[in-house]
Parts: structure tokens; C-alpha cells; sequence
């Protein structure tokens, strides 16, 4: 587990401003599952592991206000992906890092934060990303804040793609293929049912 001090140093930022298109337009990061909505399970999950937790959204800012975090918009209009949300939070992070990660993923590792900082450290990386064991995971991932100004120009120029983007500093790739559970995230209404049931069936 990190030291108080190490957690400190990290903000945390659930990315909820997405369109939601394959659940049928609902902001995913209110759809309920298991009593509460998928956004209070990652921040269930991700608070111990940081010293803040912010949100991103775009819509039902009210509702998200009431899980008592601050919550803020993309600048970019119009729901332009992940880095949009990214380069908002490294705006207003007044911590050295930023670790991201998706509202629809309520299965968060509790270790995530940890083993992505000590692997940037070690690798005196300005980017961590967990990989699965098959692909890159992008949007868990911690991101110091001193790359804010890069990103804006990459954002400036019209570019969107996360990994290209990543791809362009010093990154590490921190293996997580242990902990598949992390990358399941809930797109459709189907997989929300799913997930549901056995949530009831296994805990």
C-alpha cells in the first residue's frame, strides 16, 4: 500500500463524460448496479487508494456533485474522448499526478494506484497505463500534471488518439493480467444485467 505522502501526491479522476451511446444514450456512470449507481462502486473502490477524487462530466453535473466530490467539464465540446477529460483534470489537479479511470468499471483493482505509481517511479516515467496481458488499457492510467501543456498543444492541433499520445512521452506499461476483473466495464444494458447477476450469485 502507498504511504500517506505517496497518495497525496496523486489525484484521482473518474472519466464519466462520455455519450453512453451503447446504453442507449443513459450517462453510464448513473446506471444503478447492485443498488448504486457504477460511478459510486469506482469511487467506492478508488478513494483509499489517492489523496482526492475528482469527476468528469458532461450532464447530470447535480447528480454527480451529490457523491461529494468535485466534479468538472471537458473544455473541448461536443464529447471528444477520454483526453479531453484528461486534459481538464490535469488542469485543475493541484496534486503531481492524475490516475484515470473509466465510470462504467466498477470492479477497480484496490491496488491500481499502488502498483501504477511504483512502476512510473522506477521507471522515472511521466506515464503509467495498465496492460491486461493482451492490449493497453488507457484511460487507467497515471499521468503527471507537468504534461498538461503538451497535451493542450496535441489537443490544439486536432489530434484525439489516447495512445498516440501517450506514445510521444516517457511511458511504462505495468502488467495487470492477474487482475482482469479491472478492465470489465458495463457498455449495454445486457452487460449491466450480467454483471448484476453475478454480483448476486458470488458477491
Amino acid at each position: 500500500m502507498l504511504s500517506t505522502t505517496e497518495r497525496q501526491r496523486i489525484t484521482g479522476v473518474i472519466l464519466a463524460g462520455g455519450r453512453g451511446q451503447r446504453m442507449g444514450g443513459d450517462d453510464k456512470g448513473l446506471v444503478s448496479l447492485a443498488g448504486q449507481p457504477l460511478v459510486g462502486h469506482v469511487l467506492h473502490a478508488l478513494r483509499p487508494q489517492v489523496g482526492a477524487v475528482l469527476i468528469n462530466a458532461n450532464r447530470n453535473l447535480a447528480a454527480y456533485e451529490q457523491l461529494g466530490c468535485p466534479v468538472f467539464s471537458d473544455d473541448l465540446t461536443g464529447y471528444q474522448g477520454p483526453l479531453a477529460g484528461l486534459a481538464g483534470a490535469l488542469a485543475v489537479a493541484d496534486t503531481a499526478f492524475v490516475l484515470t479511470v473509466p465510470c462504467d468499471g466498477p470492479r477497480l483493482a484496490p491496488d491500481l494506484a499502488e502498483r501504477l505509481f511504483l512502476a512510473l517511479v522506477a521507471e522515472d516515467a511521466a506515464i503509467a497505463v495498465a496492460h491486461d496481458g493482451q492490449r493497453l488499457q488507457p484511460v487507467h492510467a497515471l499521468v503527471s500534471t507537468a504534461l498538461l501543456p503538451d497535451l493542450r498543444r496535441y489537443l490544439d492541433g486536432g489530434d484525439r488518439k489516447i495512445d498516440l499520445w501517450y506514445a510521444r512521452h516517457a511511458m511504462v506499461e505495468v502488467d495487470f493480467s492477474d487482475r482482469p476483473e479491472t478492465f470489465r466495464n458495463i457498455n449495454t444494458p445486457e452487460e449491466r444485467v450480467l454483471l448484476e447477476q453475478e454480483l448476486k450469485t458470488h458477491g
